[in-house]
């Protein structure tokens, strides 16, 4: 038997936050006792949160690691290592790691295909237990693009593919409906002279009016076939909503406006925003500001999109904003577990996965991480 006792601490439950003792046991959630009492063996934790790990839905930081830099690649062991252990010092305990499938092949906008191999490589390392936190798959899937069908025929059930998210980059819409923004985005990631913006343009136009239906339709089949929670991203207005919602779609990833956030609401589709667009105060793409639907009550989830350490910062910004703590950090915890089905966690309550942190607050929305538990192991 293996046993962690965390006494004196301030725990975070799904309403409320209550001083007392929490038990881990053999990976699970024990036992919950309220009071200071700090009994033989047990961590005192000072007053600090002890809360769920965090859930995270949606994270481009595996790619950072993949391609530390522009046409560098690094060993996808290593890069996947780090990258874990990243996200384990940042209070993750379940991360959804979104591997792009659909390919661009030639010319200046090229992306080429990884996610069958990154995947295959995260799978080994599960199996291998090598890794601190639960790694699933989440498959973002391009539909303007040229090999979609060819790289889903390469997944299949056994994947833990946990998430598929329809993305559709045909520029003039959704994130990039301003040209000029998608333009910057462009020339500083991939340094493209105006004459390589233009034809990028004018070859996305052509592929999306080759495939994009096509395309369409193989998402939706895909995600049933491996039981996956379907996602929409960057929905703009409120035909797209309706069409995420007859399409069975149950998570909307960063709507581009309040229209399609409230639309979104309304058909009970959970939104999730990005918690830099959160604390930098606005979208670097020029769309709505994750604050502004905070304050009109259609932000459901936060996550941390590029900055791992952003995930709990953000939870802490709408505790504040909202004045309820518990209900900030449901948005890292509870809500991303129910969205995508994960029943066993998001909770401090007895006979779940004991998956916790420890967390010392140094101000409003700061906080330190003081320790990291998944399956009642201290991986951080």
């Amino acid at each position: 038997m293996t046993q962690t006792i965390l006494a004196n601490a301030r725990i975070v439950l799904p309403e409320e936050i209550v001083t007392g003792t929490v038990v881990l046991e053999d990976g699970r959630i024990a036992r919950i006792d309220t009071g200071t009492a700090v009994p033989a063996g047990a961590t005192d934790c000072e007053g600090d949160l002890v809360m769920p790990g965090l859930i995270e839905l949606h994270t481009d930081n595996l790619e950072r690691h993949i391609e530390p830099r522009p046409g560098v690649s690094w060993p996808r062991e290593a890069a996947i290592l780090a990258h874990d252990a990243e996200l384990a010092g940042a209070g993750i305990t379940t991360v959804f790691d979104a591997l792009r499938v659909g390919s661009i092949l030639g010319g200046d906008s090229e992306y080429r295909k990884y996610a069958r191999e990154v995947a295959s490589t995260i799978l080994d390392l599960r199996a291998a237990d090598a890794l601190r936190i639960t790694h699933l798959i989440h498959l973002r899937a391009e539909v303007c693009s040229q090999t979609l069908i060819e790289e889903f025929s390469e997944f299949g059930p056994g994947d833990h593919i946990g998430i598929v998210s329809l993305m559709d980059h045909t520029p003039g819409q959704r994130q990039f409906r301003d040209l000029s923004k998608l333009e910057q985005y462009m020339r500083g990631k991939r340094g493209m002279s105006p004459e390589a913006f233009r034809d990028h343009v004018a070859r996305q136009m052509e592929l999306s009016a080759a495939y994009g239906a096509r395309h369409e339709a193989a998402v939706l089949d895909f995600a049933r076939t491996v039981g996956a929670t379907l996602a929409s991203h960057d929905d703009t207005d409120r035909a797209q909503v309706a069409t995420s919602a007859a399409h069975g779609i149950r998570l909307a990833e960063f709507p581009t406006t309040t229209e399609a956030a409230e639309a979104c609401t309304e058909a009970g589709i959970r939104v999730i925003m990005g918690a830099p667009n959160l604390i930098r105060g606005g979208s670097h793409s020029g769309n709505v500001a994750a604050r502004t639907l905070a304050d009109a009550g259609h932000l459901d989830i936060v996550s941390s999109d590029y900055v791992p350490a952003a995930l709990l910062t953000g939870a802490l910004h709408l505790g504040a904003l909202w004045g309820d703590l518990p209900r900030g950090l449901r948005t890292v915890t509870a809500t991303p577990a129910a969205a995508a089905g994960l029943t066993d966690r998001g909770r401090i309550a007895e006979g779940l996965r004991a998956d916790v942190i420890r967390v010392r607050p140094l101000g409003p929305v700061t906080a330190r991480l003081r320790g990291t538990w998944v399956g009642g192991e201290r991986v951080a």
